[in-house]
């Protein structure tokens, strides 16, 4: 008897271990909603990703799928992911036709947590600029975008007109600008200079607010933004493009890639040029000084094995500024680095990288054809981050890292035009816990030290993500801290013979706790977020007028509270219909009597229209998008050398709308409108929170991808 058990038992398990063993071969194709094949189609068995295949360019498919599955997933770039039930397949055969992601929710982002997500599952509330949105606007730089997109940005000038930002109350140092995840050398009044950032080859756009120092160190106290390069897509690509418009604004670039074997190219040139031009009325400027750039940027890859990436880059920009008739200003910067990424297995991945910032100031004397530099700030960056996956499915990630910075900066604002060193060093960790389809927890926390004053500094990260169907709820905790600087520290500044501007050794880093509570609903044809946030701000650093020294000296402040709230509507339809409404609200809590005077608007919004539809050779889309601000009451000094006379000035509201006609008139050629402050707004007083503009401007721009006209559909 015990021997007929043992057979029955050792049969019922050879049936199981074979039965488990069986597969079926599922065949069909994927498809577009015009009935295109999609080339490329990623085909898995849902919840096992080792078993995959890839669409051909016919669209077909093939996959031998376990006898136990009864789930495929089909994802492709710029499309839904979409679940099929196999009990749908007919005699083994299962076609597909994916719908178009209009709502980017299958964008993957990477700036809240250094790990890929995709948008609609990031833990951390991330808005994205695509590049097809960056196309239609056909900004000439990263502000003229950001305005166009965000409401509660605004940039504007300082002394000089040097543009500056302010990002719901925090200034340019205090929000950190990154390309590619890497730092930016170089400032002007406390802000970078965004003219280097063009966007001749950014493929998207990556915003996060709130305090980010857990994973980027000093100056992430409000908000990082992420400019993320495109490489090349084709195996062979030629980009010409060209814009003119009011002022003789002009802007000529091109780019130049290829896909050869292991190698990936993208070579970007671009050129920039605008007069300057004569304000209509009265104000704190009366003459907008124009100038020209030029930048050239390379990215290689190379991709000798499986798995092992290098990525290598290089860039070089010029501008040069009208300021004087007698003086140009000029700007140079040198960038470079070498990126080495390793897949060692699906669990874990190794990162390693180098990178070089060089960026200079000088003035162009004409009468003498001189040309003096008088500012030089470099930055050589070493970083290592190490990325695992943990647990049986792999489902919660643990990054490691650490970075090594030695920055340097001679500056005529120091005495004797004098330079100063500063390394820094830090170290990261991070986990990402999925506990379970519903909750998502990370903790994060970093370790900074600056050596000029031994500094050392601690920023932690909590939040806690509940998904809920097309809801996403999500809260955090995080710290943000912004070092002193070199210039703020030591600076000895003659302001124009009036006053002297000092600085100070002994200030304390700036710190910034920050509490945010968000929902989010994403639907294929909608997306709808709300998200309250709270800063506490200490120590911020600013000059006030100290009498002992008769002069003006960098100290730091009492604290001050940044609150309010965002909130966003967006909705795409197939018949081409769309529509973005967002809105913030921001109040900067100061305490009476401190030094520093907000100029932070408490109410702003951005609005955009927009239809379109495409053909096989033709296709359009008509946006109208409009910026509105409030008026801001705030106090002002009104003595050079009495810094406690002030009065209030109220900055008054305004609103500007701007008409955009996009074509796509035949295979790669594609041609913009612009129509810029339609209801020709005009500030009836030029203040430096005021825009330039002197009414209704126009542009036309022309953009050919020459590869295209060769494809054959």
């Amino acid at each position: 008897m015990n021997r007929i058990i043992f057979l029955l038992i050792s049969f019922s398990l050879a049936v199981q271990g074979l039965s488990a063993s069986v597969s079926v071969t599922v065949t069909g194709t994927v498809r577009d909603s015009k009935g295109g094949p999609l080339a490329g189609t990623a085909v898995t068995v849902a919840g096992n990703n080792s078993i995959y295949a890839i669409a051909g360019d016919d669209g077909r498919y093939s996959i031998d799928v376990p006898a136990d599955a009864d789930m495929l997933r089909f994802q492709f770039v710029g499309y839904l992911t979409q679940d099929i039930p196999l009990e749908k397949a007919k005699g083994n055969v299962l076609d597909v036709v994916m719908e178009e992601d209009l709502m980017n929710l299958e964008t993957v982002v990477v700036t809240g947590t250094r790990t890929p997500r995709l948008l609609k599952e990031s833990p951390i509330l991330t808005r994205v600029i695509t590049g097809p949105d960056i196309r239609k606007v056909d900004a000439l730089n990263i502000g003229d975008l950001l305005e166009s997109e965000l409401p509660g940005i605004e940039f504007s000038y300082a002394m000089d007109q040097q543009v500056t930002l302010n990002m719901q109350g925090f200034g340019g140092n205090s929000v950190l600008f990154l390309v590619d995840g890497e730092r930016i050398a170089g400032e002007t009044l406390d802000n970078i200079d965004y003219n280097r950032l063009n966007l001749d080859n950014v493929q998207r756009v990556e915003i996060v607010k709130g305090a980010a120092s857990s994973l980027y160190g000093s100056n992430a106290v409000g908000g990082v933004v992420n400019l993320i390069s495109a490489g090349a897509t084709e195996p062979w690509s030629v980009n010409a493009n060209a814009r003119y418009g009011a002022h003789n604004e002009q802007r000529y670039g091109g780019s130049a890639g290829f896909i050869a074997g292991k190698f990936n190219s993208l070579t970007n040139a671009q050129y920039t040029s605008i007069d300057s031009y004569a304000m209509p009325s009265e104000g704190d400027y009366n003459t907008f000084y124009g100038g020209y750039n030029w930048s050239i940027k390379e990215r290689l890859q190379y991709e000798p094995l499986e798995g092992l990436k290098f990525t290598a880059r290089a860039g070089y920009f010029f501008r040069e500024r009208d300021l004087q008739s007698d003086t140009r200003d000029r700007y140079r910067d040198f960038s470079g680095g070498l990126k080495g990424e390793w897949e060692i297995d699906e669990s874990n991945r190794l990162e390693l990288s180098y990178g070089y910032d060089q960026y200079d100031k000088s003035d162009y004397l004409l009468f003498n054809d001189t040309d003096v530099r008088d500012y030089s700030n470099v930055q050589h960056v070493v970083r290592g981050v190490y990325t695992c996956s943990l647990g049986e499915d792999g489902r919660h990630t643990m990054i490691l890292g650490g970075d090594y910075m030695r920055d340097y900066l001679m500056s005529y604002q120091f005495e004797n035009n004098g330079y100063y060193v500063q390394h820094t060093a830090d170290v990261f960790g991070q986990i990402e816990a999925r506990l379970d389809e519903r909750w998502h927890f990370t903790g994060g926390l970093r370790y900074d030290f600056f050596s000029q004053k031994k500094l050392s500094h601690f920023s932690p990260k909590l939040s806690l993500m509940y998904r809920l169907k097309n809801w996403s709820f999500r809260g955090s905790y995080s710290g943000g801290f912004r070092a002193p600087t070199l210039k703020e520290m030591y600076m000895s500044f003659d302001m124009a013979s009036i006053f002297m501007i000092y600085g100070n050794p002994d200030l304390s880093p700036e710190s910034s706790e920050n509490l945010s509570l968000s929902a989010e609903y994403n639907w294929k044809y909608l997306s709808a977020s709300v998200s309250g946030f709270y800063n506490f701000v200490d120590n911020r650093i600013t000059t006030v007028w100290n009498e002992g020294l008769g002069g003006m000296m960098y100290t730091n402040m009492n604290p001050l509270q940044v609150r309010g709230v965002d909130v966003s509507v967006s909705t795409r339809l197939p018949f081409g219909l769309g529509a973005r409404l967002a809105y913030t609200f921001t109040d900067e809590a100061i305490r009476p009597g401190d030094p520093l005077v907000s100029q932070t608007r408490p109410h702003s919004a951005t609005v955009r229209i927009e239809y379109g539809r495409s053909w096989k050779d033709y296709g359009f889309d008509v946006a109208l998008s409009g910026r509105i601000l409030s008026a801001v009451t705030t106090e002002v000094y009104t003595s050079a050398t009495d810094y406690e006379e002030t009065e209030t000035q109220t900055y008054p509201a305004y609103t500007i709308w701007k008409l955009t006609v996009s074509q796509d008139i035949w295979k790669g050629i594609h041609l913009n409108i612009i129509v810029d402050n339609i209801f020709n707004y005009r500030p009836e007083y030029y203040y430096s929170s005021t825009p330039s503009t002197t009414g209704t401007t126009a542009a036309v721009g022309l953009s050919v991808d020459i590869e295209q006209m060769f494809k054959k559909y």
